[in-house]
């Protein structure tokens, strides 16, 4: 860790460790692929990751928080080559999933971070370094007095928008309803960031529909996606 480490965006945690077994292709992708694909991000040295060294080549980094069982992480780093795709997620068993299905697809431009993505960001990520980020469906926490737990809060939008670079996207989605009106409310907000839309971004069609989403349009969630764009930093 930093000598002087800056201080926590939030003391509360807004995400659930997820216990529970891996199946055995899932541990036996820890065990051979986690090597060259993954790193622990409460073992990465001080100061910004290399990205350009880690990936081989230098091209846009897009970071996606939390890729759960990796159905649309996968396909989308599948759909963008030239771009080093980088996932930071919690759940064990979902990079070991994730890590399966990258094989199978022979992806050579996605990369796994294992661990708190507040962390990542503040003491991993270069300002203005990112081409974009993207939260798809992050935990809803529907209950009122969980709200507090919800990730997308303005201190971390706040971070998100300095670790993109001008010209660059933050990408949100949700499906639901009260959720989806604090994302709108709180990016809104934030002075680095314009909206690309009056208010709700059509769906795009490149965003892979997941299980979760489809259970969700069976019980009549409806999702919405949100898009920004990151500002240059106003004249001093």
């Amino acid at each position: 860790m930093e000598s002087e480490q800056q201080p926590r965006l939030r003391s509360v945690v807004s995400y659930v460790q997820r216990g529970g077994r891996m199946t055995v292709g899932q541990r036996r992708a820890w065990d051979e692929l986690w090597p060259e694909l993954g790193r622990e991000v409460a073992d990465l040295p001080d100061g910004p990751i290399d990205f350009a060294a880690w990936f081989s080549r230098p091209a846009p980094v897009l970071l996606e928080i939390g890729s759960g069982m990796g159905e649309t992480t996968s396909r989308l780093a599948a759909a963008e080559p030239e771009v080093n795709y980088v996932a930071v997620e919690v759940y064990e068993a979902g990079l070991g999933q994730l890590m399966l299905r990258a094989e199978k697809l022979g992806l050579k431009n996605l990369r796994l971070l294992h661990g708190d993505a507040v962390i990542l960001l503040e003491r991993h990520i270069a300002p203005a370094s990112l081409s974009g980020v993207r939260v798809f469906f992050p935990d809803p926490w529907p209950k009122k007095r969980h709200h507090k737990r919800r990730l997308i809060q303005p201190s971390f939008v706040r971070l998100l928008a300095s670790r993109i670079a001008p010209g660059g996207m933050l990408h949100l989605a949700t499906d639901w309803a009260h959720y989806a009106e604090q994302m709108l409310e709180v990016c809104s907000a934030e002075p680095l960031l314009r909206n690309r839309f009056d208010d709700w971004a059509p769906r795009p069609d490149w965003r892979p529909v997941t299980k979760f989403e489809q259970r969700a349009d069976s019980d009549g969630r409806i999702s919405r996606d949100l898009i920004f764009e990151r500002i240059p930093d106003p004249p001093r």
